[in-house]
């Protein structure tokens, strides 16, 4: 089942979200393409300002999926500082274009 995962706070900012895409991908300071991933299942990915601060947006083909990019994403949050914890849900209708 599609699982969504919104990942939002305080401690997440513009400056520590770029910091984390370049420790994901080993250096590149955009996300372009789901091959950017270490982690096969993305199928949406969204990041911008929004009026409660810096949020995140991933919807993943599975919870497995996901899971297993929270393990290879965790080490990487701690490391930049980011502690909040992500809402993740499994979605009820999932369109994509």
């Amino acid at each position: 089942m599609t699982v969504v995962l919104i990942h939002q706070g305080p401690s997440l900012t513009r400056e520590k979200y770029e910091a984390i895409v370049r420790k994901l991908t080993g250096g590149k300071t955009q996300l372009d393409s789901p091959s950017d991933w270490p982690i096969e299942g993305l199928l949406v990915h969204v990041a911008g300002d929004s009026p409660q601060g810096f949020r995140v947006v991933d919807v993943w083909q599975s919870e497995d999926a996901c899971n297993r990019f929270g393990e290879a994403l965790g080490p990487i949050l701690q490391e930049v500082g980011v502690d909040d914890v992500p809402e993740i849900y499994q979605a009820h209708t999932f369109v994509s274009a």
